[in-house]
């Protein structure tokens, strides 16, 4: 054994579990760490300019890669500012190590300057955190906390370790074996319960495959592609499902929830049979819980056995990892032809087409999105923000692979864009990235332009200019009377800020500009910002009202269609 300083075994730990990347922000507590940074030179650390994006960048690696990303930021408000980040990769099961350092331990709990109690301010949005107090601790915990945070249902975990122990000599000794005793992960699935669903998929005359986030992060899409041709069940995902089905398929449906196609919204309604994989059957998805499709039948796939009957009464529960799952599932299964029923789900999108394309003079950002999908042939990565253009990225690009689509779905968190795609970019050097990005979204993290600077990354930012808070204006218009209230942005000159930046940047004000504008993009080498000055009061269809079922889906009014 070697003796080591609490930072160096720190980061001998992070080299051992392959890690290559840490996303952070120096502070005076956690000096000690970087000033040993230099012994590591695997270790690449970048220097984000807000914590916040710090924890944005470490998900979007993870969810690009499928492998832990890592964040670090110093006491106080530099581990407060990684809280909405941490939250972010909680509701949306991203494995995550979120690094902070604390004041000495002298100084704990005697409100020392830049002291916050991070462990207790994190323990409902982590997996679990750790205050380490000595440095022949860390070794242990950072093993745990990465097998913790990348096996069963994934997410954050938090080591917090004060400014002392990175300084304190401790003999390093590597655990080769972990073993938490009260931490088994089921991920085999009942035999009993499995076969009691292949009796219910095999009786059912029109059942529906919800496919959710799981489905990605279990690496399960081969698994899930398997059950549904042999079974000839439709597939609809989720909003984070998306990706995990390919979106070609015949059996793709696309999409269900508030903006979801409404040919998804009316098949998981009239299922007599609903196969939830992976997916956690939340408000956003399914609308109104009484309100829908009473009397159905519901087989819930999932690895986190708190999920399942918490918002639905289950039929058959399987807890369990889908990858495991599926493959049984499909063995036990009969194959099916189903007709009629997958007739009818087609007559359905015939009859309401969510994804068409309305022609007009105006520049729509559906037109946009499109656009970026032809040009792009498919292929992109896309990030979102969030509000109305993460929808239209949602609808209007087609997704054939899992990983391919990333953004914020459970906190709903602006400003997840930019730095989401830089995570993603650096995960992924080789990928053609995309940030999708909303005027009000994109100003919450703009600062991190300069990271794409520092770092040299090629990410292509598209704004979706309207000059509101267009998801927010959108409802003050339908629900508030048009009581338009604190949503007109005030906002640079985008051009101009990318420029002051020293990336180049484009202005594109009408339909006859996209395509070109879309090609200069791509072949730049760099990054570059594309400003598309869109129509300020198009809305987002279909739509769920808050509050209502999935039966209730309304379509865009006809006087919005003829404008």
């Amino acid at each position: 054994m070697v003796r080591m300083t609490g930072s160096q075994i720190l980061l001998e730990c992070l080299r051992r579990e392959g890690i290559d990347t840490i996303f952070g922000y120096p502070g005076g507590v956690v000096l000690p760490l970087y000033d040993t940074l230099p012994e590591f030179p695997e270790l690449r650390h970048i220097l984000v300019r807000h914590e916040q994006g710090a924890a944005h960048m470490a998900d979007g690696y993870a969810r690009a890669s499928g492998r832990i990303g890592v964040c670090l930021g110093t006491s106080g408000p530099g581990a407060t500012n990684l809280v909405t980040g941490i939250c972010t990769a909680w509701m949306d099961s991203t494995p995550m190590l979120v690094l902070t350092g604390n004041v000495s331990r002298t100084l704990l709990g005697k409100d020392g300057f830049q002291e916050a109690d991070i462990t207790g301010i994190t323990h409902s949005i982590t997996k679990h955190n750790y205050l380490v107090m000595k440095a022949e601790d860390i070794a242990l915990a950072v093993r745990e906390a990465v097998h913790i945070a990348t096996t069963g249902r994934p997410g954050p975990v938090h080591i917090d370790i004060p400014k002392d122990v990175f300084q304190e000599s401790a003999e390093f000794e590597w655990p080769e074996q972990i073993n938490l005793r009260g931490y088994k992960p089921n991920t085999e699935g009942h035999p009993g319960m499995i076969r009691r669903a292949a009796e219910l998929i095999d009786q059912a005359k029109k059942p529906i495959i919800i496919s959710g986030h799981g489905v990605i992060w279990g690496d399960a899409h081969n698994e899930l592609v398997e059950l549904a041709e042999k079974a000839q069940i439709p597939v609809i995902t989720t909003f984070l499902g998306i990706g995990g089905f390919p979106e070609s398929h015949t059996l793709s449906y696309g999409w269900l929830g508030m903006h979801g196609m409404f040919y998804a919204n009316r098949a998981a309604d009239n299922a007599d049979l609903v196969i939830g994989v992976g997916m956690r059957f939340d408000d956003r998805a399914m609308g109104r819980f009484s309100g829908f499709n009473p009397g159905v039948k519901i087989i819930h796939i999932d690895i986190d056995p708190a999920e399942i009957g918490k918002n639905f009464p289950t039929t058959v529960p399987i807890v369990g990892d889908a990858k495991n799952v599926l493959p049984r599932l499909a063995a036990q299964v009969h194959p099916q032809s189903r007709t009629e029923w997958i007739k009818w789900i087609d007559n359905e999108r015939e009859l309401h087409p969510s994804l068409h394309i309305r022609e007009t003079r105006r520049l729509l950002p559906q037109y946009v999105m499109r656009s970026i999908y032809e040009e792009t042939e498919g292929n992109a990565t896309i990030v979102t923000g969030v509000g109305q253009h993460q929808m239209f990225a949602g609808q209007h690009y087609f997704y054939e692979r899992p990983r391919q689509l990333i953004s914020s779905g459970g906190l709903g968190t602006m400003g997840f864009e930019l730095p989401g795609a830089i995570g993603a970019q650096v995960a992924t050097p080789d990928a053609e990235v995309w940030a999708i990005c909303g005027d009000g979204s994109f100003q919450m993290t703009l600062h991190e332009l300069a990271v794409l600077v520092d770092e040299r990354l090629p990410v292509k930012m598209a704004i979706f200019n309207n000059g509101y808070l267009g998801m927010v204006r959108q409802w003050q218009e339908l629900f508030y009377d048009r009581n338009f209230v604190s949503v007109a942005v005030t906002q640079p000159d985008f051009v101009k800020l990318a420029d002051a930046y020293g990336i180049r940047a484009l202005r594109v004000n009408t339909k006859a500009e996209v395509h070109d504008a879309i090609r200069i993009a791509r072949e730049y080498d760099g990054p570059i910002l594309i400003d598309f000055q869109v129509d300020q009061e198009e809305n987002v269809w279909p739509m769920v009202p808050a509050g209502a079922s999935l039966s209730e889906t309304i379509e865009a009014p006809e006087a919005e269609l003829a404008r």
